[in-house]
């Protein structure tokens, strides 16, 4: 399967999931809403230029944004973490070529713990920045904060635990000079 109809049916597995199930969960409580559709955006391959980065994340935020009737909220948070996945996976992945030849991140190609450091921040990011967005309209800081923490802590556990029980397969990259 090509890498192009492998991220159209990601894509769309993860906006489903997130629309039609996780939207649809009964609050477990104020502070706690699960969110991974970003996930999307985090599993893309290393290949993939920052412009054409930048366009899916806005892409793939604004159709949130459109089932979820949020004015750009989802799509400036995407953006965001589509600029800095970048840097991130250039601090976190060795610099020896010969070492590092994956297609894309994953638990078991760049290791568990760069990994839940790559995770943890981006999620981090994006939740901070699309909740710092709906708090501009209402709320105070400590209901800000927790939030961020409650709402990070959910989907951490959930993208963990998908890599545990759904390990995806190594993809190599075939030219690695």
């Amino acid at each position: 399967m090509s890498d192009l109809l492998r991220n159209i049916i990601r894509f769309v597995l993860f906006l489903g999931l997130q629309v039609y199930i996780l939207d649809n969960i009964p609050p477990l409580h104020r502070f706690i809403i699960p969110v991974i559709y970003y996930l999307f955006i985090l599993w893309l391959p290393f290949s993939v230029s920052r412009f054409w980065l930048l366009v899916i994340g806005f892409i793939t935020g604004l159709s949130l944004d459109y089932f979820s009737m949020t004015p750009g909220l989802h799509a400036a948070a995407c953006v965001l973490i589509a600029y800095v996945r970048p840097f991130l996976v250039n601090l976190l992945t060795p610099k020896e070529i010969s070492e590092f030849n994956y297609r894309e991140p994953s638990a078991r190609s760049i290791g568990w713990a760069p990994y839940s450091v790559y995770v943890l921040v981006l999620t981090f990011l994006h939740h901070g920045y699309l909740i710092f967005l709906e708090w501009l309209q209402f709320g105070t800081f400590l209901d800000f904060i927790i939030k961020v923490i409650s709402t990070t802590g959910i989907s951490m556990l959930m993208i963990l635990t998908g890599e545990v029980l759904f390990p995806r397969r190594l993809k190599f990259r075939t030219n690695t000079a």
